[in-house]
């Protein structure tokens, strides 16, 4: 607002305006650099502009839009909007024996803790660090402290994701959409609301009246925007509506609300395409980087899978576009050209199921030779 009050503005306006007043009495003023006027002038600018800057600065945390986040965190306070804080990662332990609930083990620089037995010789492990950074590694645990007999320890799969602190655009969203759309009661802006701050969930698309009255059906991702764990579907479904205790409003859903939790299903996608090659490249020097292209791609969409617009038509779906493909493709180095690119076989764009993200399959071409 107050972009054209510049030093360099504001020092001009000031030395004119004493120039002026000066020559209605009939007087001439040295205003040159090394003046005294100028030393007055310039030092009366800077703290001026100084003053502009910091009204500025009060005006943009004045408005959601444009605050920053210590501001924007007080301003969703006052609406009883609360940043999710980060959350630490639930891993799958595999061992040679059994071993006792709390033993702690290390893995580069994160330390694991057994929370909970799930089977012979496998347990639920709690990263002590929050964040997203407890799905990353796996691989062979070291014991912090000695457990006789065991012979090893792996760190395998993500049962529920670690979270980073909520992102300041994810936050300042939430602010507008709870303006926007009142959750209350059970609608379908309070499953939102309510689901997506279970930790380890990324996004959830609420089916009403699914299977009658009275029924609701939740369909989740987790917060790496993968299918979720069977552990996080039943995390989810014991805080919305715990079995056998369906209706009775023992969780987060209201009394006579029937709720069904289920996750979102993998659909792949088999791409073949024919590539041409800048001299020096084939196929296999090129595979890694298409393989990596193709999964951020699908990665996007399946951030996206539940801003689709279901709420109107429930059947609404994600779309793998070969148009996208293609393009991102061709931004690769040592790609020249591209075509007859098909997904699952046809020559057009692929319609996955309302509640399916993508995933890569066989990535095939028709070799060509310049």
């Amino acid at each position: 607002m107050y972009e054209d009050k510049t030093y360099e503005k504001l020092l001009q306006a000031k030395i004119d305006f004493v120039k002026n007043l000066a020559r209605e009495q009939g007087h001439t003023i040295d205003t040159r650099t090394a003046s005294m006027i100028y030393f007055a002038l310039a030092g009366n600018a800077v703290e001026t502009a100084q003053t502009f800057i910091e009204i500025d600065q009060v005006l943009n945390e004045s408005f959601a839009d444009t605050q920053t986040r210590d501001f924007l965190i007080r301003r969703c306070r006052e609406r009883g909007i609360i940043v999710y804080p980060a959350a630490r990662a639930i891993r799958k332990g595999e061992f040679s024996k059994d071993i006792p609930i709390g033993a702690r083990f290390s893995l580069e620089k994160l330390n694991y803790a057994a929370i909970n037995k799930i089977d012979d010789y496998s347990y639920e492990m709690e990263c002590e660090t929050p964040g997203n950074i407890g799905n990353l590694e796996s691989g062979a645990l070291v014991p912090i402290e000695y457990i006789d007999g065991l012979e090893w320890a792996q760190l395998t799969d993500v049962l529920i994701p670690g979270e980073d602190d909520e992102p300041t655009k994810h936050l300042r969203k939430r602010y507008f959409d709870n303006l926007n759309t009142l959750a209350f009661g059970g609608n379908i802006q309070d499953y939102v609301e309510k689901t997506n701050k279970i930790a380890g969930v990324g996004g959830v698309k609420v089916y009403p009246v699914w299977n009658g009255g009275g029924t609701v059906k939740l369909v989740i991702s987790d917060s790496q925007h993968k299918k979720p764990s069977e552990m996080l579907v039943e995390a989810v479904q014991t805080a919305i509506d715990p079995i056998p205790n369906n209706g009775k409003g023992l969780g987060i859903a209201p009394i006579g609300h029937v709720v069904t939790v289920e996750g979102v299903e993998y659909e792949t996608i088999d791409i073949s395409t024919e590539l041409f090659f800048i001299g020096g490249w084939d196929f296999d020097a090129i595979l890694p980087y298409l393989e990596t292209v193709i999964d951020d791609y699908f990665e996007e969409l399946a951030a996206g899978w539940d801003k689709v617009d279901w709420r109107i038509d429930g059947n609404a779906t994600l779309v793998v576009r070969i148009s996208q493909l293609e393009t991102r493709i061709l931004a690769l180095t040592g790609i020249l050209d591209i075509r007859n690119t098909t997904l699952n076989g046809v020559a057009q764009n692929a319609t996955l199921s309302p509640n399916s993200i993508p995933i890569r399959g066989n990535l095939t071409h028709e070799q060509t030779l310049d």
